[in-house]
């Protein structure tokens, strides 16, 4: 009697050989077709994404520019913009940052107030908030929450104190929105002096984190002393690159009276910003560090423009 044969082992191997390619195939294209639909989805590999704000001569906002308006160059290198989204309703993540150092009962509940009208007015429900305050530390009031009433007793919990960790305070916030989820817009809203004392991080450290993040950093000086001579003007300078290099703003105020008109350009500028996004060709060595170029073509808009985005972007393991 002969043995049973056995089941042959080959069509499996030869049907997974076959069909893996495939699969793959499907997958990638899957992917790509999600982000060209949606823009929500972002791979960690290689989809780098841009926010862009464009304004008029007179600073306001250049709204409803079609995406051919557009042009993204890598290292000088154009390139295709796969995502494209005018006014992104994309949700935002927002790190509020209050300098409470040597700070006057009076002076900070008038910041309160002024912080309190920002978070109501700038928060949706697809939002969330944190509110940090700094001086020689930095503390954090509240997780990230769109919860209102959780914002406005933090706000009334603010404390003065001395000396300034301006960096640990960049580098803090920054490295909690880096772990958030992705798909979200990563804001920082900086209200201080520009002074620098007591932070163990340093310029560097805070700038990397900033940008490695993904965020936005929007800085409001207050300038109490409006002689140059008596000012931090190496502070407002290194706040001013950091700043640049994520694409966000930088305004100066001579007193708190103004912090309600600067919150509010900036809430405007969160609601007009365009969103490209593209994937680097060529592909970019890891480790390093690429510089980012936007262009409007000059047809697309009456008059000069200014725009505003993030300069550099950091492939895996780069470090500046």
């Amino acid at each position: 009697m002969r043995p049973a044969a056995r089941p042959s082992r080959q069509r499996p191997f030869r049907l997974a050989a076959f069909l893996l390619p495939l699969l793959l195939m499907a997958g990638d294209i899957c992917v790509r077709a999600q982000v060209a639909r949606g823009g929500r989805l972002r791979t960690e590999v290689d989809l780098v994404n841009v926010w862009v704000n464009v304004q008029d001569g007179s600073g306001r906002p250049v709204t409803g520019l079609p995406r051919d308006a557009f042009s993204v160059f890598d290292e000088g290198t154009q390139q295709q913009i796969a995502v494209f989204e005018a006014e992104t309703q994309q949700p935002l993540d927002l790190a509020l940052m209050i300098d409470t150092s040597l700070s006057a009962a009076k002076e900070m509940e008038f910041e309160g107030a002024a912080a309190m009208r920002f978070i109501r007015k700038v928060l949706r429900p697809q939002d969330t908030l944190a509110l940090y305050t700094f001086a020689e530390r930095v503390d954090r009031l509240t997780p990230f929450t769109a919860n209102e009433a959780t914002l406005e007793a933090a706000v009334k919990r603010m404390r003065g104190g001395a000396g300034t960790s301006l960096y640990d305070a960049i580098y803090l916030s920054s490295s909690e929105l880096a772990r958030q989820q992705p798909g979200r817009r990563r804001v920082i809203v900086l209200v201080t002096d520009a002074g620098e004392t007591t932070s163990r991080a340093t310029f560097e450290d805070a700038r990397h984190a900033a940008v490695s993040a993904e965020a936005l950093l929007y800085t409001i000086v207050i300038r109490a002393v409006k002689s140059d001579a008596l000012r931090d003007l190496g502070g407002e300078h290194a706040l001013a690159t950091i700043t640049d290099s994520t694409g966000g703003a930088m305004f100066l105020a001579d007193d708190l009276g103004q912090l309600d008109g600067l919150f509010e350009e900036i809430d405007r500028e969160l609601r007009t910003q365009y969103l490209l996004a593209f994937y680097p060709q060529p592909p970019p060595p890891k480790k390093s560090i690429r510089r980012i170029e936007v262009r409007v073509t000059s047809a697309a808009a009456a008059g000069p423009m200014r725009i505003r985005n993030r300069r550099i972007y950091l492939t895996d393991g780069a470090a500046e």
